[in-house]
């Protein structure tokens, strides 16, 4: 049977950046949302093709931080990843607790412990790979708002490895925007939780958003000539 649509647009990602190798050990962070959803789903998927087809030899998990200011995996959405093979963890975080006296609590706090206890769970548990739900939108608006706000050109690679630490960051969805992963998502009839907290401020990443759709009248050819801009530099014609 062929691959669905997204399916496909995430193998072209994992190729063209070497993302599976041979015994690697690789742990999603699962938010419950539509993007890291799809990712174990694919994963589970990728894991039946091996089983009948052959290929790179390795194992998958997933892992859900949990916090008090977030929404818990919903019962259906732990039932599909059962289904789709893929091991389950929750790991329990006080992200309010940690909070230092006079901090205000933020996305980029909650976001940096959730990330903090995703890596040391990877590092203890002998994963050397950590998939993360980053889609091609993601990587493009980060680009925006590192140029526009820090004066610098950097954004999320699809494939970065740790200097201080033995683990590998990979991004399947690096060649997947989010009208393709809603479509995905819609027609397998995920339940999808997002972040509703009282907290939250995204302002920044909203603005990059819409300053992406202004850019690109939200083209998916017009986005992937964005991407590939960023591997096709040329420093003699740069100040």
């Amino acid at each position: 049977m062929a691959n669905p649509k997204l399916f496909s647009v995430i193998d072209h990602g994992v190729a063209e950046y070497d993302m599976i190798e041979d015994g690697d050990r690789i742990l999603i962070g699962a938010s419950g949302g539509k993007d890291s959803t799809a990712l174990v789903e694919y994963f589970g998927s990728r894991l039946l093709r091996l089983a009948r087809h052959g290929g790179p030899r390795f194992s998958v998990e997933a892992v859900h931080v949990a916090t008090e200011i977030g929404s818990p995996l919903a019962p259906e959405l732990v039932e599909r990843f059962r289904a789709w093979g893929v091991p389950l963890h929750t790991i329990d975080v006080s992200v309010l607790g940690r909070l230092k006296p006079g901090r205000k609590m933020n996305c980029w706090w909650c976001a940096t412990q959730r990330r903090t206890e995703l890596n040391e769970y990877a590092i203890r548990e002998g994963f050397n790979k950590i998939a993360l739900g980053h889609h091609l939108d993601d990587i493009l608006e980060t680009l925006l708002m590192n140029a526009l706000q820090k004066g610098e050109l950097s954004t999320m690679p699809p494939r970065l490895k740790y200097e201080k630490y033995p683990v590998t960051v990979i991004r399947p969805l690096c060649f997947a925007d989010i009208p393709m992963i809603v479509r995905h998502a819609t027609e397998s009839g995920y339940i999808s939780s997002t972040c509703t907290c009282e907290y939250q401020d995204n302002s920044g990443r909203k603005s990059a958003r819409g300053k992406l759709d202004a850019l690109t009248g939200g083209s998916y050819a017009e986005k992937t000539r964005l991407f590939e801009a960023l591997r096709n530099v040329k420093p003699a014609y740069l100040p």
